[in-house]
């Protein structure tokens, strides 16, 4: 197969991504490919289900505009009845939108009601309550009324649409505020094939920011291993460079260590000087001084009396049992003579 059926197959077939190589050793496969090509999509899928596909796609497209046009009108039939019963509590309405608030009402109450009844061609169902359409349609408004509520709603809705498209246009493009109505309302008509364009931009910027990020993460995939090569190799060569050098390094390093000590030792000196500087100054060394003579006398003459004491029982201890005799005694009277003299006082109170 020559190279450019392969090309062909592959761009038809991306998902397949073969090799001249496989083709080569299977012909008859090739000749599958090229059958596959003409009723395959690039995605996979049979060319008829990509026609019906396509179809179903465009007919939802063209129901989900109808819905979203249904859709837009009706919340601005909603915003509008919510002005007009604004104006109506604050009095601000006037009779002709009175009325039309009611009309409307009315017509909207009416054809409400209508879709919840059965249509004619449901054979056999029943309505609801047993109403038919024609009795609903006799609640609606006259054919009058009719005619100028729906005359008035389309001026009302087209003003409405105007304002929301300028808004939109305000939003996307705030500098249209300063132009002519006649422009914005131009620019106002170009809005959505703008959007549509700006859509498919991003689109395109997403897809090549989808590619720059696959990118990258075969980048990041690769580096690491550049990086730990690259790596290996600082080792080795710092390996190499380390060994010629390092008694100079290692020289070098211990004078640094000691210099560096010797520094920090006098800086703690000096800050611990500093700081006995600051805390003890001359007025305070002379307060201490006088404290520490004043408890030096305090403690020679507590020692004197220590010893004076220590003299004195040593006298006592001569007189043996005797002395502890004469101490008991001594007690004995002391206690005698505390209990008579309380006798005493109570018997002074007791005397008149």
């Amino acid at each position: 197969m020559s190279s450019r059926t392969l090309q062909y197959v592959n761009g038809r077939l991306p998902m397949l991504q073969l090799e001249e190589e496989d083709l080569e050793k299977n012909p008859q496969f090739s000749k599958l490919l090229l059958e596959l090509c003409q009723i395959m999509e690039p995605s996979g899928s049979s060319a008829t289900l990509s026609q019906e596909l396509e179809e179903v796609q465009r007919e939802l497209r063209l129901q989900r505009k109808v819905w979203l046009r249904s859709e837009v009108i009706h919340r601005l039939i909603q915003e509008m009845l919510l002005d007009l019963q604004v104006g109506k509590q604050e009095g601000t309405a006037s009779n002709e939108d009175n009325k039309f608030l009611d009309g409307l009402q009315q017509c909207l109450l009416v054809t409400q009601c209508s879709g919840l009844l059965p249509s004619s061609n449901d054979a056999g169902s029943v309505s609801l309550l047993g109403l038919e359409k024609q009795d609903l349609l006799n609640l609606l408004p006259s054919n009058p009324d009719i005619l100028w509520i729906r005359e008035k709603l389309h001026k009302q809705l087209e003003e409405a649409l105007r304002k929301k498209c300028f808004t939109f246009l305000s939003f996307h493009q705030p500098e249209t505020d300063e132009e002519s109505e006649v422009l914005r309302a131009a620019k106002a008509l170009r809005l959505a094939s703008t959007l549509e364009d700006e859509k498919r931009r991003l689109q395109t910027e997403e897809e090549k920011h989808q590619e720059l990020g696959a990118l990258l993460e075969r980048q990041q995939e690769m580096y690491p291993h550049v990086l730990l090569r690259c790596l290996s190799l600082l080792r080795q060569a710092a390996s190499d460079l380390r060994l010629q050098a390092q008694s100079d390094i290692d020289c070098m390093n211990a004078e640094y260590l000691e210099a560096k000590s010797n520094a920090l030792f006098l800086k703690l000196r000096m800050e611990e000087l500093q700081v006995l500087t600051d805390t003890y100054t001359p007025e305070k060394v002379d307060i201490h001084k006088y404290i520490r003579s004043s408890l030096e006398a305090a403690v020679k003459t507590e020692k004197t009396e220590l010893a004076a004491s220590k003299q004195i029982l040593a006298s006592y201890e001569f007189l043996g049992s005797k002395f502890e005799e004469l101490v008991q005694e001594y007690t004995r009277l002391r206690d005698k003579i505390k209990d008579n003299r309380w006798a005493i006082q109570e018997l002074s109170k007791t005397l008149p």
